[in-house]
Formats: structure tokens, C-alpha cells, sequence
């Protein structure tokens, strides 16, 4: 019995003269230059996709290192100033006792973002160099990284709530640091990388293979 996730079972879109619109998902002909439906230009396979992939790669991977070295919180407290970076506010949650707060921002900070880093790359490593594993585990891989990319601005947020709503004069000030910009850019650089993708090269680099 065959594997479900082996591409011999698998008849492609492109295999059967078809192409996908990305914009509406409607299947129209190979050689078709716009959707009968929504009328967005239609193209079998992103030619450049890598390219973008690997730039926005980069970008991020740049902007996610001053989001660590930096403050991401400026508290002033009876005017003295006080920083903290990320891994900084995660010790000192740790010390105050707060242990569950410690590790959401841990896991939203460092663990998501680095795992993105890690699978993107792999996905685009994995087109020019295939390997033992299955195209659907690399198609949902793939997906995951998308559904993540939503909820890896919670640092962001926070830092905005806390900006916006600690203001009490001379007393206690929160503002953000220049880690939050830096990281607020790192992650937007990430989801652009992650939909710049074309997914649909999971497939075409195992036929390769096969073939």
C-alpha cells in the first residue's frame, strides 16, 4: 500500500492542464492570461518566489537582532529609568514569581520566531534540495507557519497597551523601546517572506525527484 504522502497517488493541477488563481482559487486552462472569474492575472508557477523568499528572509533575521539586544520596554519610575530587553523582562517575570507570563512571552518572543526562521528557511533549503520528507508534511509545515504568523505580535501589542495606558505624570511612565519597532519589523518581514512562498513547488521539487 502506497504512502498518502508520496506524490505517485497525486495527479497536480499543472499535471492536468489546470492552473489555480490565487486570488479566488477558480481553476481555469494553462495558457489562460487572466481568471474568468475575478480576473487577477494567472501564473502556473511564481518564477521568483525564492528570490523574495530568502530577501525577506534576511530582512528579518537583520531586524530581529536589535529587537534582542535593545530595550523593548523604557519604565521611568519616580524618575529613574529603568530597561529591559526580552530575554531581561522573561528573568525577571521569572524572579517576581510569575512563571506563566515568563513563558508566554518566552515562547511569542524567542521560541516562535526562531521556529518560523528555521521552518521558512527549510521549506525554501528543501525546493533545490529535496529530501526524505513528504511533500504533505512540508504542505502542512507550511501551513502552520502561516496560521503562527498572526499571534507573533503579542510582544508588540503589550508594549502598545502598557505605552498607552501607564501614564501617570511624574510617578510611573511606560514607553517602548527601540526593540519594539525592530521587532514589530522582523515579524512583518517574516509573514512576507512566508507569503512570498509558492507552495505549489513543495510538489513540482518531489516529482523531480521521482522522476
Amino acid at each position: 500500500m502506497e504512502d498518502p504522502g508520496t506524490t505517485a497517488t497525486i495527479l497536480t493541477a499543472r499535471e492536468a492542464g489546470l492552473v489555480a488563481c490565487t486570488g479566488c482559487g477558480r481553476l481555469d486552462h494553462i495558457g489562460e492570461p487572466t481568471c474568468s472569474l475575478c480576473g487577477a492575472s494567472l501564473d502556473s508557477r511564481d518564477e521568483q518566489s525564492l528570490q523574495k523568499v530568502w530577501a525577506w528572509m534576511i530582512a528579518g533575521l537583520i531586524a530581529y537582532i536589535p529587537a534582542n539586544l535593545y530595550p523593548m520596554l523604557e519604565t521611568e519610575t519616580l524618575g529613574r529609568v529603568s530597561d529591559s530587553t526580552i530575554i531581561g523582562g522573561v528573568i525577571e517575570l521569572i524572579h517576581h514569581g510569575s512563571w506563566g507570563v515568563a513563558a508566554i512571552v518566552f515562547v511569542a518572543s524567542v521560541v516562535i520566531p526562531i521556529g518560523k526562521f528555521l521552518a521558512i528557511m527549510f521549506l525554501a533549503y528543501s525546493i533545490k534540495h529535496p529530501d526524505r520528507t513528504s511533500s504533505l508534511t512540508r504542505q502542512h509545515l507550511y501551513e502552520a507557519v502561516e496560521f503562527i504568523g498572526r499571534w507573533s505580535m503579542i510582544d508588540v501589542f503589550v508594549v502598545a497597551i502598557l505605552s498607552s495606558l501607564v501614564h501617570l505624570g511624574s510617578v510611573v511612565n511606560v514607553n517602548p523601546g527601540i526593540a519594539a519597532v525592530s521587532f514589530a519589523l522582523s515579524v512583518a518581514f517574516t509573514m512576507l517572506s512566508a507569503q512570498s512562498f509558492d507552495s505549489r513547488q513543495i510538489w513540482d521539487a518531489d516529482r523531480r525527484v521521482a522522476a
